[in-house]
């Protein structure tokens, strides 16, 4: 009887042995601000299970290389990208699969650009590729979506909540509201205050985090007193309503990216000279702005608003945030790691390098505390113990 238990024994020893896999890591930076050194990462089933110093044989060797959380990117469009004449296409709705296909290989480069997480906000074709993935399917981060987008346009205070449900019963994971116009309009407040409120309470009821485009400082005020979850852009902010999103506990998603994107590429959005100086424009104030909500303690995460063009591009993301917006390498690291974990209420499962952690990882070539433009060499990414890039050498 021992020693069939001796081999039963071994048996489940071996294929433990088979399902883990072992990463040797230089230098980690955890998530959450600490980084450590020499460091053995042990994954099984999907998850971290020790991090530590270890002598076991490596499955993969990063000691050349800075290890942290795959990235994560709370505002995307994952359904727009450019046609055949490299204009820019958004609707979500094109015929003959075009649509997912595009969607899902935005996805593929988002994944392989080292994010591991984002929030598309939103077409219903974010749906359709989010469950792909799911399900193995097809590559991509994991996608949280609002399958839609909620404006002053879809109706008064009772038809808003119904839509809130409507969108919740759809399978959204998230609510996007327009409380302002864009930038290139001024940005002023479209939706009402009541508007905003029944969106955002009606979110909360059903069990929703809502995320509002907010460019103007009114809408975006209105939606901190409304309860909402997240201010996008925030381009305009004012001190007073700054420190009233601190007193909220309400995250903030201001957006560089997006804005070099499109100044870069106006062609393809179509957009007159006096658009392109608008959004010129608009750069220093939302780079002035991340400053002081920073200095506020304001809770910053870290949004691209990718679109067309910036796919498998956003940790340019980073290299902005830090050279115009003045952020220290480590907390737009930690942006896009547990505090953008936490905005998603994701945060006890993603964006820390630590036991019980799903095995979402990124390596890049160089350090990014040092030199924030390592984020653009991304050498290794496993989301979910499943390596999707090793060109690590």
């Amino acid at each position: 009887m021992r020693s069939i238990i001796s081999l039963f024994a071994l048996t489940v020893l071996a294929a433990s042995a088979q399902s883990r896999t072992v990463i040797q890591a230089g230098a980690v930076i955890d998530g959450r601000g600490g980084v450590h050194q020499n460091q053995q990462i042990v994954i099984d089933g999907g998850r971290i299970v020790t991090v530590g110093a270890g002598k076991l044989k490596a499955t993969y060797d990063l000691r050349r290389y800075t290890l942290m959380p795959g990235w994560i990117d709370t505002h995307v469009h994952l359904n727009w990208h450019f046609d055949a004449d490299h204009k820019n296409v958004s609707s979500g709705r094109e015929p003959g699969g075009d649509a997912q296909r595009y969607t899902a290989a935005n996805a593929k480069m988002t994944l392989e650009g080292g994010f591991t997480t984002v929030q598309s906000v939103g077409a219903m074709i974010d749906g359709t590729v989010r469950d792909q993935i799911a399900k193995g399917l097809i590559p991509g981060p994991r996608v949280l979506t609002s399958l839609r987008q909620i404006q002053s346009t879809s109706g008064g205070p009772d038809a808003l909540r119904a839509l809130v449900r409507r969108t919740k019963d759809d399978g959204a994971d998230v609510i996007k509201l327009f409380a302002t116009a864009g930038l290139g309009a001024g940005g002023g407040q479209t939706m009402t205050d009541d508007q905003i409120q029944a969106v955002c309470s009606e979110a909360k009821a059903v069990g929703l985090r809502s995320v509002v485009h907010a460019i103007g400082d009114s809408g975006a005020r209105a939606a901190v007193l409304a309860g909402c979850t997240s201010i996008e852009h925030g381009t305009f902010l004012e001190d007073a309503t700054l420190d009233l999103m601190v007193r909220h506990g309400a995250y903030f998603d201001p957006n560089l990216l997006v804005l070099h994107n499109y100044i870069e590429d106006p062609q393809s959005f179509d957009f007159s000279e006096q658009i392109v100086d608008t959004l010129k424009k608009g750069l220093a104030p939302t780079a002035a702005v991340l400053r002081r909500a920073r200095a506020k303690g304001v809770k910053i995460v870290f949004g691209t608003d990718a679109v067309s063009g910036a796919h498998g591009r956003n940790a340019e993301e980073f290299v902005y945030r830090v050279k115009d917006g003045g952020e220290t390498p480590m907390d737009a690291i930690v942006s896009a790691t547990s505090l953008a974990a936490q905005s998603l209420n994701l945060g006890d499962r993603i964006g820390t390098v630590a036991p019980g952690f799903e095995a979402d990882l990124v390596a890049v070539e160089g350090n990014p505390l040092d030199d924030i433009t390592a984020v653009r060499r991304v050498v290794f990414v496993m989301k979910g113990g499943t390596v999707y890039k090793n060109t690590a050498q």
